[in-house]
């Protein structure tokens, strides 16, 4: 396990949590709205926007056999078959490099989930700067393999992994790569909160020795910010245009609005994380007057005992510390001293 880069972000324990604006499908089939996620992704705060590299022909075929029926069940029934949901959701080969262009130009990392072996080499020519793979992908080791040999940073997720087709990932991957990002995930949409287990994301650094994040896939933006302060050093959250409701995967993505909310916690909770110190805030310093000090609540004649009548402490500082009090009481008063006084050394 190791610190490393995605164009020069640095991305490690201790530096701050990479967050990854997954455009997936909520571009509608619109070039001009994907630019404008980006825009807005970057606006919100991201430090990248990652795509799904696929079209429906590199992905499945074009059947109806009940292999590749969608179940009534499932949450994209609509599209009755495989083939029919991902035209719907992909994200056409020929926008690739205008769109990585434009990332470029308006200063923003993008890069891609991939799904089959041309979109890598593809997408090298593009020189994408990391590759993720998804929950589905976990079992095709020649594609995880061809990835790793980029040596690129990898991210995936194990959403639809067991414990062992997670060792066999990892461990095919690092034959050839080390810069490995692990997501805990529950490849369910919009996924239940109770089955999130987010305590895997330090489980599977100890366990794996290898960095851990977040694909978070339920609604809202708070468990993202709570992973975050767990320990994640990376977050995927889905996201789409403000007010968008007819895209593939609105029904479970947060708006660019709520990106930059939840952006905002999650680097005020870093900052507000600090060090080890116990010097007093600077910002606090003006307000050490609050604190108690010794004072006189009743006038004292000169000889008279200091007693709890006529000595207190109380708000504000100027006297001497509360430390003093019992020392104090049974001793005589040098000096006469009025109702109000600070309480000196120099007064017994």
């Amino acid at each position: 396990m190791f610190n490393f880069e995605i164009n020069q972000d640095k991305i490690g324990l201790g530096k701050p949590c990479y967050i990854v604006a997954e455009l997936s499908a909520n571009h509608a089939g619109s070039l001009s709205k994907l630019k404008k996620l980006i825009l807005d992704s970057k606006r919100a705060g991201a430090n990248a926007v990652k795509i799904q590299a696929y079209e429906a022909n590199g992905i499945t075929i074009n059947s109806n056999n009940k292999e590749f029926l969608i179940d009534k069940k499932n949450p994209w029934k609509k599209y009755k078959n495989l083939f029919n949901l991902y035209k719907k959701a992909q994200t056409p080969k020929k926008w690739y490099k205008e769109i990585f262009s434009f990332a470029k130009k308006n200063r923003i990392t993008i890069f891609a989930s991939v799904f089959d072996h041309a979109t890598v080499d593809y997408l090298k020519k593009l020189k994408c700067p990391a590759y993720k793979i998804a929950s589905a992908e976990i079992t095709d080791i020649p594609l995880m393999e061809k990835v790793a040999k980029t040596k690129k940073p990898i991210i995936i997720s194990n959403g639809l992994a067991n414990l062992n087709d997670l060792k066999l990932a990892i461990k095919t991957i690092r034959k050839y790569n080390k810069k490995l990002i692990v997501l805990k995930c529950t490849a369910s949409y919009p996924a239940p909160i109770e089955t999130l287990n987010l305590k895997m994301i330090k489980y599977l650094r100890r366990r794996f020795r290898v960095l851990t994040g977040f694909s978070d896939h339920t609604l809202g933006t708070s468990l993202s910010v709570f992973a975050a302060s767990k320990g994640a050093v990376m977050i995927e959250k889905h996201i789409k245009m403000n007010n968008e409701k007819k895209s593939v995967d609105s029904f479970f993505s947060i708006s660019t609005n709520e990106l930059s909310e939840m952006i905002d916690q999650i680097r005020n909770n870093e900052k507000s994380y600090g060090k080890i110190d116990y010097k007093i805030a600077k910002s606090a310093k003006s307000n050490l007057k609050s604190r108690k000090s010794l004072f006189v609540i009743k006038n004292i004649n000169k000889g008279e005992v200091f007693s709890e009548q006529n000595i207190r402490s109380i708000r504000p500082s100027g006297g001497l510390h509360p430390k003093y009090y019992k020392k104090i009481l049974g001793k005589k008063s040098k000096i006469k001293l009025k109702f109000g006084t600070a309480l000196k050394l120099k007064h017994f």
